[in-house]
């Protein structure tokens, strides 16, 4: 188990529930009335300790290293039922953006999302979720295909933002990204956006535009992340806290100014540390919003999309 640097006392208290059990194992002495009372202690440490966690700290779990990535939520919702589909016809396969049919309790839904990587080989390749432009281009490939065949779509965000390199400028990463979303608010079929990790500018908008837009718990949704905002504030990066805060990043900061339309409750502790439970809930919250979506016409569901998005932000006027 991977501990952040707030998670020190859940780290002390494990590391000595670890030591009391190898004694309990070794010795005649039995010591289950102190593990169990160790473990008591543990979980309510651990439930306090994330009911209070700053916005900084929400960023980091955020980036847990061991916390599920898009394919793995996508294999336990899909029952591994999952076709993975390549390319955008264009320029090549981006391993950045990855999305394919699967079902999810008899319904075919297409499946779209950022993947970082599981080690550090594959973070390389898949440029740790950044997406060059053919990766935003196969990604509306997919949903027009989802489209065509009246299936809904799913998408999983979770991305530091679109990849900066020069060659993606070169060959259109804005427009790409733009293109996305004018196609995204016409969709006919039901779109479900969940931002699983971090949701960062246009990288995550790229996939962001649907009916039902949720952030997991312990994630956040900005327009850039808190270390580019410190750099650029206080020229350098140790006012990111300060940043976290100010930015309002938070899924319940992003619920209450009416940016998202739910927020997913996580496993005390986090995604990472009770995965299937994070998938569960996953799945059965695509499932209710799937069921209602499904009883909406087309286009008063492309005309409340459209609504809710025009309807974001606000605009002061200086002339009066």
């Amino acid at each position: 188990m991977t501990y952040l640097d707030f998670e020190k006392p859940i780290q002390d208290l494990e590391g000595e529930l670890v030591k009391l059990k190898e004694v309990n194992s070794k010795s005649k002495v039995k010591l289950e009335d102190k593990i169990k009372e160790l473990e008591n202690e543990i979980a309510t440490k651990t439930k306090d300790l994330y009911s209070n966690l700053t916005p900084w700290q929400r960023v980091q779990v955020s980036r847990h290293p061991e916390r599920p990535y898009t394919l793995a939520y996508i294999d336990y919702v899909s029952n591994k039922t999952f076709l993975e589909l390549h390319g955008d016809r264009t320029v090549g396969d981006d391993k950045a953006m990855v999305g394919g049919f699967g079902e999810i309790e008899g319904q075919t839904v297409m499946f779209i999302g950022q993947q970082k990587g599981i080690n550090t080989k594959m973070r390389q390749i898949r440029r740790f979720g950044m997406a060059n432009p053919e990766g935003y281009r196969k990604a509306l490939r997919l949903m027009k295909l989802a489209e065509k065949f009246n299936k809904p779509i799913v998408t999983f965000i979770d991305t530091p933002g679109a990849y900066p390199g020069l060659e993606a400028e070169e060959r259109g990463q804005g427009e790409a990204i733009a293109r996305n979303l004018l196609e995204m608010c016409q969709l006919k079929v039901p779109v479900i956006c969940i931002i699983i990790g971090e949701g960062a500018s246009g990288g995550a908008l790229g996939i962001g535009i649907g009916d039902k837009v949720l952030m997991l718990e312990n994630t956040w949704y900005s327009v850039i992340s808190p270390e580019s905002c410190s750099s650029i504030l206080w020229r350098s990066w140790n006012f990111k806290e300060q940043a976290a805060s100010a930015l309002k990043l938070t899924a319940e900061d992003m619920s209450k100014n009416g940016l998202i339309d739910g927020v997913v409750k996580e496993p005390v502790g986090g995604a990472h540390r009770d995965k299937d439970a994070m998938f569960e809930t996953v799945k059965q919250t695509i499932l209710t919003h799937l069921k209602e979506l499904n009883t909406i016409d087309p286009q008063t569901r492309i005309n409340q999309r459209i609504e809710k998005f025009s309807s974001m932000g606000v605009v002061h006027d200086l002339s009066s």
